[in-house]
């Protein structure tokens, strides 16, 4: 049976997957909760237990396991992230000429959700009511493209793509037009759509669009296609203990209840026998709890203050720009706070 203090630690630093239900799910871990435990904050400590670990990176995606903080800071990151750092999108759309098919104020939203591939930090907020803008403030974009046939497509084709030219309006239309002297401090390659395939009307012989843009800075939290990432998340790192020697068939059996690559089955001594080689790559589904004869002989629960965090960027900056940039924020917001308790202080 269980000690108390093996119970108290598995309340304080578990989050246990049960068969009806999930336990511990609070955060309990404060001063006197606990007998015998000191829990009061410490700097020194913390330093100790805190670090991040960079598991994956490339140009999209940034997988790192922050670990030793509470949920509410690791929920912090991810609300900066998704609402909080800035990215340059699409604001103004002046329409000289539209006669596709797609409404003026449809091409105007699939506009502004285009990725600008900018560095926000280079620009300043545009000041309200300003319709013009400045070369510090305002990315200019020009959008004219017209459909005609094709004289050399064959007398028999019903093929569009051989029929007809600029028939399919992209995002690589869209040409940076550079204000001031935009043209002295940044490349065509880097001012533009992070993608060039994004397809944005289709036309017709005699159908044409003629489009100015002006892309400003701007916060997702006022409007979507100014967050920076595609998705911004976490999960609990899960944690596999097996109570007891698991052989034979019943190891195949146990090995088929989780994803592939969390249990394997070795031979030893001519035995099967499960293992638990990678429980992160488990999604949790608590299959196990189906069977009878194994759902006595493992535990599922899950490390309350290890977090997997899985960052896709939409392209403006890289994945682990923007995490830096989430920690600037947090870092400002804390500091902010510290002011006001300093001036409420004085008063």
């Amino acid at each position: 049976m269980a000690s108390f203090r093996e119970l108290s630690d598995e309340l304080r630093s578990r989050v246990v997957l049960g068969e009806f239900g999930v336990r511990n799910v609070h955060t309990t871990d404060f001063p006197g909760n606990y007998p015998g435990y000191d829990d009061t904050w410490n700097q020194e400590k913390f330093e100790q237990n805190f670090r991040v670990d960079i598991i994956h990176l490339d140009s999209d995606l940034l997988e790192f396991d922050m670990v030793g903080i509470d949920a509410a800071i690791a929920n912090a990151f991810r609300r900066i992230l998704l609402a909080e750092v800035p990215t340059m999108a699409v604001e103004k759309v002046f329409i000289y000429n539209n006669t596709s098919i797609v409404q003026d104020e449809v091409l105007a939203h699939r506009l502004g959700l285009i990725p600008i591939k900018a560095d926000a930090r280079l620009f300043e907020y545009r000041n309200s009511g300003d319709d013009e803008g400045t070369e510090i403030d305002t990315l200019q974009f020009q959008l004219k493209v017209k459909c005609t046939r094709n004289p050399k497509a064959t007398k028999d084709s019903v093929d569009p793509n051989e029929l007809y030219l600029n028939h399919k309006v992209y995002s690589k239309h869209m040409k940076w037009i550079p204000i001031g002297n935009q043209s002295d401090l940044f490349t065509e390659e880097s001012i533009r759509p992070v993608h060039d395939d994004i397809l944005i009307a289709l036309l017709r012989p005699g159908q044409e669009v003629d489009i100015v843009m002006h892309c400003v800075k701007g916060l997702g939290k006022d409007h979507a296609k100014f967050s920076p990432v595609a998705t911004a998340s976490y999960r609990l790192l899960p944690e596999i203990t097996l109570l007891q020697p698991i052989e034979g068939e019943l190891a195949e059996k146990l090995k088929k209840c989780f994803s592939p690559g969390v249990i394997e089955v070795e031979n030893i001594n001519g035995r099967k026998v499960a293992k638990v080689v990678n429980p992160r790559l488990d999604t949790c589904s608590r299959e196990i709890f189906r069977y009878e004869e194994l759902k006595n002989l493992v535990r599922l629960a899950r490390v309350r203050d290890h977090f997997i965090f899985s960052v896709e960027s939409a392209g403006s900056l890289p994945p682990d720009v923007l995490v830096s940039e989430a920690v600037k924020v947090l870092m400002t917001k804390c500091q902010k706070f510290l002011n006001e308790l300093d001036a409420s202080q004085i008063d």
